[in-house]
């Protein structure tokens, strides 16, 4: 009464399909891997299939892993530091702008042939 009647494992809710490219990508990405397990379990897998997932278990596959999370690390804090850096210069001239101006000089004029 009121309630839905039990899915087996073959028969699976299908959610629609994602509205943006990445998502939908993900979706699919899931439906894959769910599809690979599937056939892992059911021993019907290919040796492709199988060699695939064996790699990702290895030691070198983690120490890859680890290797891409720190150089995005680091590409991520130089971007960080040259937008700082792009900040202090703008900061920098800023404040010789306001220089000129306690100097009685406009913010535009040029004081290096005094």
């Amino acid at each position: 009464m009121g309630r839905h009647p039990k899915l087996d494992k073959k028969t699976k809710r299908r959610s629609p399909p994602a509205r943006n490219p990445e998502n939908r990508e993900n979706q699919l990405i899931d439906l894959a891997y769910d599809l690979a397990e599937e056939r892992l379990l059911d021993k019907t897998a290919s040796a492709q299939e199988i060699v695939h997932f064996l790699k990702l278990g290895t030691a070198r596959a983690q120490l890859e892993k680890k290797k891409l999370e720190a150089e995005t690390l680091l590409l991520e804090s130089k971007k960080e530091a040259v937008d700082s850096s792009k900040r202090s210069d703008a900061k920098y001239q800023e404040a010789l702008a306001a220089f000129r101006v306690y100097n009685g000089l406009s913010p535009e004029e040029d004081d290096s042939n005094e």
